[in-house]
């Protein structure tokens, strides 16, 4: 068993980010994520692993600190929230290009604009269709707890380098905020540059290496012959990763007639209204897509012949409701409820929107 701390879920990622390995981080305050960057501070893991911590003076100057460092073959992450994700996109849609693997953590907070500092869901659209200019996906994990926070990191350099593509963990301003007792993983080491080739194969800028031409890592390429074919091997790759790396999880949905579709910390308020929906002779169970992207279409849609609706519940006007809409073809009703702007749904109002939406409807 690892070490068990009561932690904050942006310091517990902190602290999983020094216990990975990661080589940089390169980022700058913004709330409700400014515990993370203040962790790192604090701990000096230069002095524990050699990781080196860096302000920018900007999101946009973290984020292409990140790409430089990244082409190293190095662990490197940034961390954000909402609007300064904003200022990355460019970013990493050039990381993307250039298929380097890196993490970025938004801590998402309520908008549009400047919009508040509590939290919210509302970045969906922006982390699982793009967000920058190109045909691009990030790998969107989405944790639901303290413990994910921890946990998700490892997973998500494992698949960052599996496919050299950016992976984004998207939490938010409740679980960012929380304390839960977490269960930390033993330190893992940092990675020479020979282990780096023999892990990773000889893609990164690793200075001369006998026997091979230089590396180039770019995302421009002026022949449009070229950049066509380059798209459609982005395609084979998102291809690939959505036919692999599905995550969710299913809870009391083996005998529901309808369910709750909620990712995040949505997701955990839902487990309480399904407690109450059961107490009143309601059968609903809870699906939790733990991808973003990619995306449970086909687990949701095998569920579809049981069902006699769907609620999806997020803290927005409703984003990943066109996904799950998608995901059943029209054939089962499927209807969505929010609250933005900071609100936090409570289960009483979830369980009668349900009612309301899909029962009485």
């Amino acid at each position: 068993m690892g070490e068990i701390k009561l932690m904050k879920g942006n310091e517990a990622i902190a602290e999983a980010f020094i216990r990975a390995g990661v080589d940089g981080y390169f980022g700058y305050p913004i709330t409700p994520q400014s515990e993370i960057i203040e962790y790192l501070m604090s701990e000096e893991p230069h002095k524990r692993t050699g990781m080196v911590v860096l302000q920018a003076e900007s999101e946009v100057a973290a984020i292409n600190m990140v790409y430089g460092a990244a082409c190293t073959g190095k662990k490197t992450v940034t961390t954000s929230s909402s609007p300064g994700v904003s200022l990355m996109q460019e970013g990493l849609s050039y990381i993307a290009g250039s298929e380097v693997p890196c993490v970025v953590v938004n801590v998402v907070r309520g908008g549009p604009g400047l919009g508040t500092i509590q939290p919210s869901q509302a970045d969906y659209f922006q982390s699982t269709k793009g967000g920058g200019h190109g045909d691009y996906h990030l790998i969107v994990l989405a944790p639901s707890s303290v413990q994910e926070m921890v946990d998700f990191v490892p997973w998500a350099f494992d698949l960052a380098y599996k496919y050299r593509n950016p992976v984004m963990i998207q939490s938010d301003g409740v679980i960012g905020q929380m304390m839960e007792k977490v269960e930390l993983f033993e330190q893992m080491p940092r990675l020479t540059n020979q282990e780096i080739k023999d892990k990773y194969d000889d893609w990164a800028l690793t200075g001369r290496t006998p026997g091979r031409e230089h590396n180039v890592i770019t995302s421009l390429d002026l022949v449009p012959e070229r950049q066509e074919k380059f798209n459609h091997k982005l395609e084979a790759k998102y291809k690939i990763i959505e036919q692999t790396e599905v995550k969710y999880e299913k809870i009391m949905c083996d005998d529901a007639d309808y369910i709750f579709v909620a990712y995040g910390s949505s997701s955990r308020i839902c487990q309480k209204s399904i407690a109450i929906a059961r107490e009143q002779g309601l059968k609903v169970g809870l699906f939790r897509p733990i991808t973003l992207y990619p995306f449970p279409y086909k687990e949701i849609m095998e569920m579809v012949p049981q069902l006699k609706g769907v609620l999806t519940v997020e803290m927005s006007l409703g984003q990943m409701v066109e996904d799950v809409r998608l995901a059943t073809e029209f054939k089962v009703p499927v209807e969505h409820y929010g609250r933005v702007g900071g609100m936090i749904p409570t289960p009483e109002e979830i369980v009668d929107a349900l009612k309301t939406k899909i029962i009485g409807g």
